[in-house]
């Protein structure tokens, strides 16, 4: 079993990192808040580190899974960073969505300090971590992804490796590009099925099984038609996303007129207070 450092406690890290105690890894935590640290130790075992770089020193595998661009620089090149304490041929694996310009950093900084560096972002959400079942697009050297596969296996059901550094947080800008797109043509599918009075389980009995359907109206259309949006990923994480999209875009040439529009259409939700809801809450901007 390996010795193993987690980064980061949020709805996705947590889980992830209990799939890695539970399969018998030695498993030291460290989070911005030592409350959560100190609450996932007591469920899961362990232990807790005051700071990433005692966390990271003398493990075999480094996982991080954050905020943003700036917080995973802090954890990882800050003054109580992990990389500083990483021993040579160590692997670190980054499961936050950020630019691909930062993982292509971390990358060459970990190449200058002999470390096995992986962009991982994933795919699957809250339910897919606790689950054991997220899809995780990777980017590195095939040696390093290998490395990390058998680790990464504890709470994925795929796993692709993509290209290299960088790739893997591309790789997720076109999953949030896609989803942009589908579940906007899922809101307003539903609005026109409520305006017009149709029965709408029936009009997602009559669809959802054809060339329509989509993970997006399987799992939001009875929940966008109840007005509920209490779950799932939030609205400012999804603009965060899109922003690293559109962001790509312009420096790669790449045209993206409606993932700019959808993004403009959350910037309204997040106007009417919410921010904080999932992304199916895009179907309120739609009135009823």
């Amino acid at each position: 079993m390996a010795k193993i450092s987690f980064l980061g406690l949020g709805v996705m890290g947590a889980p992830m990192a209990g799939h890695l105690a539970a399969k018998g890894h030695d498993v030291t935590v460290y989070n911005r808040t030592p409350e959560k640290a100190d609450a996932w130790v007591t469920r899961h075992g362990g232990k807790s580190a005051p700071t990433p770089a005692a966390a990271a020193e003398g493990a075999d595998a480094v996982f991080s899974c954050v905020g943003a661009d700036a917080d995973l620089a802090e954890v990882t090149l800050g003054s109580h960073g992990a990389f500083a304490a990483m021993r040579e041929g160590a692997l670190f694996v980054d499961h936050t969505t950020v630019s691909a310009e930062i993982a292509r950093r971390l990358a060459a900084e970990g190449a200058e300090r002999r470390l096995l560096v992986v962009d991982a972002p994933v795919s699957g959400g809250q339910a897919g971590a606790e689950n054991g079942t997220l899809s995780v697009m990777c980017g590195g050297t095939r040696a390093a992804v290998e490395r990390a596969r058998p680790l990464i296996e504890a709470y994925a059901a795929r796993i692709v490796h993509v290209g290299e550094a960088g790739a893997g947080q591309q790789a997720k800008m076109v999953n949030q590009i896609a989803i942009a797109g589908a579940i906007q043509g899922v809101a307003e599918a539903l609005r026109f099925a409520q305006a017009a009075g149709l029965d709408t389980a029936k009009v997602f009995e009559a669809v959802s099984a054809g060339a329509a359907g989509s993970w997006q109206m399987s799992n939001r259309w009875a929940t966008m038609a109840r007005d509920e949006f209490d779950f799932g990923f939030a609205v400012n994480w999804m603009r965060k996303d899109l922003g690293l999209a559109l962001q790509e875009a312009r420096a790669n040439g790449a045209t993206l007129p409606v993932a700019a529009l959808v993004d403009q259409f959350y910037a309204e939700v997040q106007q009417m207070g919410g921010g904080r809801q999932d992304t199916s809450s895009i179907i309120r901007r739609l009135g009823r």
